[in-house]
């Protein structure tokens, strides 16, 4: 199992890859700040006035530690359901984070992408599903697994 770019394997499909990533990552780099209100929600949202605006929170600096080293992938599927991740979330992923034990994490497969939480146990590796529908994937040497990194947050659209 290693880290790096799944089912790339060229350096000038890897490095093509990069380029992509980082090309549009400085296209989109401009900081969304939206309203920071002070008043609380509790069963309802009353409609907020100017004067309860504490700061202004900027997403990215909130949901992104690592800019250079984070994407975001669009979950399918049910097989993480347990933990609310549910088909369509959005799962922003970060590369330089160590996967460990108990992280869930995006990870190729033969070139297959996939969202399940790391297990590393008595010198084992599987990839275990977060919904018993569904079984855990054992890792083998023979298998071309890549962890692609660690989910840190997920999106999720409700309605």
């Amino acid at each position: 199992m290693r880290i790096g770019e799944a089912g790339l394997k060229t350096r000038q499909e890897q490095n093509k890859v990069r380029e992509n990533i980082l090309r549009t990552m400085r296209r989109n780099s401009a900081t969304s700040r939206l309203p920071l209100y002070t008043s609380s929600v509790r069963a309802g949202f009353p409609s907020p006035a100017e004067g309860d605006i504490e700061d202004f929170l900027d997403l990215n600096e909130h949901l992104i530690n690592h800019p250079a080293a984070t994407f975001i992938v669009k979950a399918s599927g049910d097989s993480m359901s347990d933990v609310g991740i549910q088909s369509g979330d959005l799962l922003i992923v970060d590369r330089s984070l160590e996967a460990i034990h108990g992280k869930i994490v995006i990870a190729a497969i033969n070139g297959e992408l996939t969202v399940k939480r790391l297990s590393k146990l008595n010198g084992r590796v599987k990839l275990l599903p977060e919904n018993n529908k569904y079984p855990a994937i054992d890792i083998t040497d023979e298998q071309d697994v890549v962890i692609w990194g660690v989910v840190k947050h997920v999106i999720h659209t409700l309605g």
